[in-house]
């Protein structure tokens, strides 16, 4: 059904050779385990193995077709497969810096790094720029469904990439309305009107809402002092942030040198997560607000969904 994907089909016994017996494994999640492998050329990679399915394993070919059809630089690249009777799995490059989930929480709630701002503002540009690739570069235009720390994998210069299409549905028009059958993505990312029409129709800002949650998700992290602020802590973050803006800036650039601008832009692109789907920008114009000047960009009245949580 999804034409020819031009990858490299694997049989189960070589994915247990290439991956020693899955010697090695690099992370365990809801749709199974990651394991650390090396093809016979030397090329390091990681190979999701995916449960034991009992159904058709849609969300499994879904993945396969929908990266295949992709390449860009922030996007993972699909090597790829194995589907020999309920045996699946995916082969991809191998991140050695893991997912952003590692850097994406304050200090010490998952055992997280710290990257300076710089690097988060790099990585939030190359998100927004896979994303705006997804939505309106690539063959095959899509809506991802599930954009989260998880999801987004860092290679040896911590260039992102997202991963993990499994939810991923294809645009079939201009408009990239999508219809879908049911709430998709993971709770604290999802965007309003995926679970309730009455919010707006579901399209590619969906993602974009996602987005927006992460990268503030990732502004939150990134300030140690925070995690101590009990107004902060008790107070819907996005609303806390957006109040103080001009402090939390002054008080990052004071600490790290001349990084005002770049936190202001991370925080200005919380836009993203306004409830009505039609107040939030494009992909395309986050990463015209990112690379740009945030002096002409206007804030919105309020972030919004604080009122219904």
């Amino acid at each position: 059904k999804n034409g020819t994907v031009h990858l490299k089909r694997y049989t189960y016994a070589q994915v247990k050779r290439i991956t020693r017996s899955f010697a090695e494994k690099l992370g365990q999640g809801g749709f199974g385990a990651v394991y650390r492998g090396d093809l016979f050329d030397g090329r390091q990679i990681a190979v999701k193995i995916l449960k034991d399915y009992k159904t058709d394993g849609e969300d499994f070919i879904n993945e396969v077709a929908s990266i295949s059809r992709t390449s860009h630089v922030n996007v993972l690249n699909l090597l790829g497969f194995c589907l020999e009777g309920s045996k699946r799995a995916l082969i991809y490059d191998y991140m050695p810096n893991g997912s952003l989930e590692k850097y994406a929480f304050k200090d010490g709630s998952k055992g997280g790094n710290t990257l300076g701002w710089e690097k988060l503002f790099d990585i939030a540009v190359g998100i927004a720029r896979g994303l705006e690739y997804l939505h309106r570069g690539c063959n095959t235009r899509m809506v991802h469904f599930d954009i989260k720390p998880h999801n987004i994998l860092l290679d040896q210069n911590f260039c992102p990439k997202i991963s993990d299409f499994g939810l991923a549905k294809q645009c079939l028009n201009k408009e990239s309305v999508i219809s879908i059958g049911g709430a998709r993505g993971t709770i604290g990312y999802i965007a309003p009107e995926i679970y309730s029409k009455q919010f707006g129709t579901v399209s590619t800002k969906s993602d974009g809402y996602s987005y927006g949650m992460m990268v503030l998700e990732m502004v939150g992290a990134r300030d140690k002092n925070i995690s101590q602020n009990s107004e902060s802590t008790s107070q819907y973050f996005p609303q806390w942030i957006y109040e103080h803006l001009d402090e939390y800036c002054l008080s990052a650039s004071e600490i790290n040198g001349g990084t005002s601008e770049i936190v202001r832009k991370m925080i200005v692109v919380g836009r993203c997560i306004q409830l009505s789907p039609t107040d939030r920008p494009t992909m395309t114009r986050v990463v015209e607000m990112l690379e740009g000047s945030t002096t002409n960009i206007e804030l919105p009245p309020t972030w919004g969904f604080h009122q219904i949580i």
